[in-house]
């Protein structure tokens, strides 16, 4: 069992919430990514979301594509990140983390995912594929990676039951139709789409996108299984990333923890 299905699963049997907390790999660099990763574990984050950095990421809003922009500056890649996870592992073996991509560069990097260095990522969420789909389905596997999709409000009816059954890691439902970084979130039709996709999904069902205060992520975390924290923390991370103060962040982290517990 890998460490998010173990994690995610000791956190069900506590009756308790997951908080996924998002950034992107190399902003500011490398190696205050690896002191932000720690910072996120210490202030209550149960499993880690690593962007990795892409030259159009079409699911991002501004805040998250200029995080992409920045890290792409310092030539931050697939193979730097696997070397920065590995540094990561020597203090944290335990914390789950979630590589989340675009399809080109991970099958350019088939031979880093099939390897997996010591198994040290846990899975792997393809923004730009059917939901339906895995990597293997285009000849990148390793049996030991899982797999999350994504389903939005505007996904067909008919197409939650065979998305939801494809996933092995969670179901991540994205809350609100737009972009990360958006917001408005219509709780009710949130807790419709998260009851029907439960219907047919035998891993947790998280909810992320738009969740910007701990009173949105209590909200959701009474009809999800776990909440996913993205914009506010990168955004929170570039106005630090000179002074390197990341207080806020913990804090912020922290009130999140809190809210839905």
């Amino acid at each position: 069992m890998n460490r998010l299905t173990d994690t995610l699963d000791n956190l069900k049997k506590e009756n308790k919430k997951a908080l996924v907390a998002y950034l992107v790999a190399g902003d500011p660099n490398l190696e205050t990514t690896i002191e932000l990763m720690h910072l996120l574990v210490k202030s209550g984050v149960d499993v880690i979301e690593i962007g990795v950095p892409f030259t159009d990421p079409i699911a991002e809003g501004p805040i998250i594509q200029k995080a992409h922009d920045r890290a792409l500056k310092n030539n931050v890649s697939l193979s730097s990140i696997f070397e920065m996870i590995d540094q990561f592992r020597k203090n944290d073996n335990k914390t789950p983390l979630v590589l989340m991509g675009y399809l080109n560069t991970f099958i350019f990097n088939k031979n880093l995912i099939e390897a997996n260095k010591n198994d040290f990522v846990d899975s792997i969420l393809v923004v730009d594929i059917p939901g339906e789909l895995k990597l293997k389905d285009y000849g990148v596997y390793n049996p030991n990676i899982n797999t999350i999709s994504l389903i939005s409000p505007t996904t067909k009816k008919n197409r939650i039951e065979s998305i939801a059954k494809n996933s092995t890691g969670f179901v991540y439902y994205v809350t609100l139709r737009g972009v990360t970084g958006a917001s408005n979130l219509d709780v009710d039709e949130i807790r419709n789409n998260v009851q029907e996709i439960k219907k047919h999904a035998s891993v947790p069902t998280l909810a992320g996108f738009g969740i910007k205060s701990a009173e949105d992520a209590k909200l959701l975390s009474k009809c999800s299984d776990g909440v996913i924290i993205g914009s506010s923390i990168v955004q929170m991370i570039e106005e630090s990333s000179k002074s390197k103060e990341f207080d806020r962040i913990e804090e912020y982290i922290s009130d999140i923890k809190r809210a839905i517990s």
